[in-house]
Parts: structure tokens; C-alpha cells; sequence
């Protein structure tokens, strides 16, 4: 089964067409969704998708579609790569054609996508016996010049993966790593999700550079928007993130050392480590504070994360200052969804029930 499984990604932006092509470039069949008709039909076109960067060569897709059936239905192995905020209504379009045995995988999962992901499938009553899992974070620095043609600056050294439940990681990851050996296994989704760094790395950063941005100057997001201030931020915010784990006996491993073991990086502080990472070179700031580093990252990755917090009662204060910030910034009904405890059911768990349903359900 592990030689002949059959990938399908859904999922047609930057990372999507980049790890299908990747996948294609390494000789896995791979098929691949997206609501776009432009992409899906210039991919379709070209039969692949040409890889550049620090991986070269033409991916061959098997198919590219708009019908998220003809991805699913014969696939064993499921990769979701789109914004946290599409998954709810990707497990609604994925649940009449599930079957059992098959595994889903978001790429990244943000901060409780497997519990949302697996919430939705049963309020939309799917029988299938799927394993859902996630990792922590996008394995690729890329973009996509064109549709069929995806530019990869560079790849993470390693990654977490978790299945939920925990039970099914073993398997899920001797699937995955017979494509991509840098991901390593987590000890739950709960793991994995405090392990999202966008929660720390872009609300934060976005919010504290308003005046470049609001003001449409051109910069480079962590070479230059990473200052020596805003960096020491995210450093004491980390320690929140660091504590919520050591409250679940998870241990986290800090920013810092992540941008040494992701990209070998090299610097004392967080905001040398940025400017030091060549995976980051040429990325440019956003224009405007409705992107999904603020859109995105505050409602389904800080807060939920910050929840947690609160749950199991460590001091948030300072995640808790950057979600107020944009909520004061953009309104309250712009980072109304949220993914956070109390919105998944979990509000009236305990510790215990909550780290027996991640790892037993």
C-alpha cells in the first residue's frame, strides 16, 4: 500500500501547487482541487507544474479539477493545504465522500484544525472511519509566479505531525514520510497546535508595523518589520505559548530554537534570527491590514491558542494584547470566528478528558 498510495491535494495557492508539484517532481501520482477554473484548467494544460528553487524539475498532476469528488474518491492520502479559515467548509465539502481508512492531513493546521476538521464531520453526520491529522506549520517558503509554475525559496528541516487520535500518528506518518521524510511525530494535536509559530510570528509583527503598512511602504516583512523591539515581544509572548504546553505536559520547543533547526539560522535574538534566515529573502510586507496574517492568525490561531491558556489557567496577557489590538484596530465582526475552546465544546473538559480525546477519542 505505502508504494502505490495516491495523494491528492486540495488546495491550488502558493503551498498547494508547490507540494503537488513537489510530489510530481519526486514521481508520486498526485491529483489536485481548487475552486479556481484559470488554475485548474493552465495546470490541466501543462500537465504538471513546474518546480523552481531549491527544488527544480516538472511535477506531472494526474488531474487537476473543481469537483472535490474526483480528488477524494479514490485517494489515500488527503492534504488540505488552504487557510485555516476554509477548513470548516472543506470538511463539509469533503464529508459525502470520505471513506474508511483514508487520512486527512492539514497542511498546516493552524491552531485546532484536527478538532474543528473532525467537529464538522460529525455535525454533518459522515460515517466514514477517517484519521485527520495536521502539522504545525507550511513546509515550504514559496510562491506561485503563475498558475503551474510554483517558485520554492526553501524547505523546513523538519516538522511536527500529529493524527487525532494520537493512536493513528504511527501509521499516518509512515505514509507521509515515504514523501517527505522532514516530518516528525508530535505527541497529539494538541501538540501540534501550540506548535503553530504564524500565531507568533504574524499578528504581532503586523499589528506593530500599522504605520508601514497603512502607509503602503515597501519592506521586507522579517528582514526589516522583525525590529529589535517588536522581536523581543514575540520572545515574552512565546514564553506564554511555552508555559500553556508545560500546563498540558507537552514540551514546546521556543521560537528561537525553531528558526535554528527549521532554516540553520544563526543569532542571539529573535529578530537577528530573522534577518538571518535565507528562506525569508525578498518577502515583501504586506499593503494592507486585511490580509490573512491578521484575518487568519488572530481568530483561528492566537486566540485559540490564548483560550487554551485561559483553560488551563496560565497568563496570556500578552497574546490577549495583540487580540484586542485587532479587534480595537478592525472591529470585532471582521475576527468574530474564532476557533477557540469554548467554540469547539471542549469549554467544560478537563485536562485529563481533554488529553484522553486527542489521544484515544
Amino acid at each position: 500500500m505505502i508504494k502505490n498510495i495516491n495523494w491528492s491535494i486540495v488546495g491550488g495557492g502558493n503551498g498547494g501547487q508547490s507540494m503537488a508539484g513537489h510530489l510530481g517532481v519526486k514521481g508520486f501520482p498526485v491529483k489536485l482541487f481548487d475552486v479556481n477554473e484559470e488554475v485548474v484548467k493552465k495546470i490541466n494544460e501543462k500537465g504538471g507544474i513546474d518546480v523552481s528553487g531549491i527544488v527544480e524539475g516538472f511535477g506531472k498532476v494526474q488531474m487537476a479539477t473543481t469537483n472535490i469528488r474526483e480528488v477524494i474518491e479514490d485517494a489515500d492520502f488527503i492534504i488540505v493545504v488552504l487557510p485555516s479559515l476554509y477548513h470548516k467548509d472543506i470538511a463539509k465539502a469533503c464529508a459525502p465522500h470520505l471513506k474508511d481508512g483514508q487520512i486527512v492531513l492539514l497542511h498546516p493546521g493552524s491552531t485546532f484544525g484536527a478538532l474543528e476538521f473532525k467537529k464538522t464531520l460529525m455535525e454533518e453526520n459522515c460515517k466514514a472511519d477517517v484519521t485527520i491529522g495536521e502539522v504545525n506549520s507550511l513546509l515550504y517558503a514559496c510562491r506561485v509566479t503563475e498558475p503551474g509554475k510554483a517558485h520554492i525559496f526553501g524547505i523546513k528541516n523538519y516538522l511536527f505531525a500529529a493524527a487525532l487520535p494520537a493512536t493513528e500518528n504511527k501509521r499516518m506518518l509512515e505514509v507521509l514520510n515515504t514523501a517527505f521524510p522532514q516530518f516528525r511525530e508530535a505527541k497529539n494535536v494538541i501538540h501540534t497546535s501550540l506548535e503553530n509559530f504564524n500565531a507568533m510570528m504574524h499578528p504581532a509583527p503586523t499589528l506593530l508595523n500599522t504605520s508601514k503598512i497603512d502607509s503602503k511602504e515597501d519592506f521586507l516583512y522579517y528582514h526589516e518589520g522583525i525590529t529589535p523591539v517588536i522581536g523581543e515581544y514575540i520572545e515574552k509572548m512565546d514564553k506564554e505559548r511555552i508555559l500553556i504546553g508545560k500546563a498540558l505536559d507537552i514540551d514546546i520547543i521556543p521560537m528561537k530554537k525553531w528558526y535554528v533547526d527549521m532554516y540553520d539560522s544563526t543569532g542571539e535574538t529573535l529578530s537577528e534570527l530573522c534577518k538571518n534566515t535565507k528562506a525569508y529573502n525578498g518577502i515583501i510586507g504586506q499593503k494592507t491590514l486585511m490580509t490573512r496574517y491578521v484575518l487568519e492568525d488572530i481568530p483561528y490561531s492566537l486566540e485559540a491558542m490564548m483560550s487554551m491558556g485561559k483553560m488551563v489557567g496560565v497568563n496570556v496577557d500578552r497574546m490577549e494584547t495583540i487580540v484586542n489590538l485587532g479587534k480595537s484596530i478592525l472591529g470585532d465582526d471582521l475576527l468574530s470566528d474564532k476557533r477557540t475552546m469554548s467554540a469547539l465544546g471542549f469549554s467544560d473538559f478537563s485536562k485529563e478528558e481533554l488529553l484522553n480525546y486527542v489521544e484515544n477519542l
